[in-house]
């Protein structure tokens, strides 16, 4: 990304906040329907003793279970890739379950494992799994036969293919389901924790919405919202410098 481009997101966003900030102040619209910038802000920081903690808690489950499945899925793509008769029988098996929304294995999640730090860096593993193996799957796939029978004929087998034909052709693929997958670590994150937790920015969203406390709840998403946004430009800076040719 240029810096022409981090400049227009930048000004994007302050005119963006500006705007929301003029609306709720112009129109005097109720903090529980939706409070300045400003107060937001000032909430964050007044909180921050309560709110670090529970971010590093968040950012930990959703940083460990992103790194399990990237390579739970990758793997598992490659050895499907290799296997076509297995690739026929498991492939409708894991779109299957796959259609199936997070909220319904989260309560599972929570049963077997506990409301600790590992049902979330579970749950994280199995959603992010599933999207880098899709997308890794169609690239390791999707490579030009006349590139494979020229390999081939000089001798090639199935692994040699995968790794100097296959997983190269794959990257641009691998590296959109890894970042794609980046969001959705922070979703189910949040989403598992706010079921059930003892710790994390999910637990301290669904906490303040008891409490009817409007400003902390937006507090907690502003910094989930932040950690995002980093996760995704490392990613994605990350892909750059690998996928360069893309």
């Amino acid at each position: 990304m240029n810096r022409a481009a981090i400049l227009r997101g930048i000004l994007g966003a302050v005119l963006l906040i500006g705007a929301w900030e003029f609306s709720v102040r112009f129109f005097a619209l109720p903090q529980w329907i939706l409070p300045p910038p400003s107060g937001i802000l000032a909430t964050a920081w007044s909180g921050r003793a309560a709110l670090l903690p529970a971010a590093a808690m968040t950012a930990y489950e959703a940083l460990s279970g992103y790194a399990i499945g990237a390579v739970l899925g990758v793997g598992l793509a490659m050895l499907l890739a290799l296997a076509a008769p297995l690739r026929a029988v498991l492939l409708p098996m894991v779109v299957a379950v796959n259609s199936i929304p997070v909220a319904a294995y989260a309560p599972l999640a929570l049963l077997w494992f506990g409301t600790g730090a590992l049902s979330k860096i579970i749950m994280v593993a199995f959603i992010v799994g599933f999207t880098v193996f899709l997308n890794a799957l169609d690239g390791l796939t999707r490579v030009d036969p006349a590139a494979i029978a020229l390999l081939r004929s000089f001798g090639a087998g199935r692994l040699r293919l995968l790794w100097t034909l296959r997983l190269p052709a794959a990257l641009p693929s691998i590296a959109t389901g890894l970042r794609i997958s980046t969001v959705r670590a922070m979703i189910v994150t949040l989403v598992t924790e706010m079921l059930g937790s003892q710790l994390g920015l999910g637990w301290t969203i669904f906490q303040a919405v008891l409490l009817i406390d409007f400003l902390q709840v937006w507090a907690a998403i502003l910094v989930a919202s932040i950690i995002s946004l980093l996760f995704f430009g490392v990613v994605s800076a990350i892909e750059r410098r690998v996928v360069f040719w893309r």
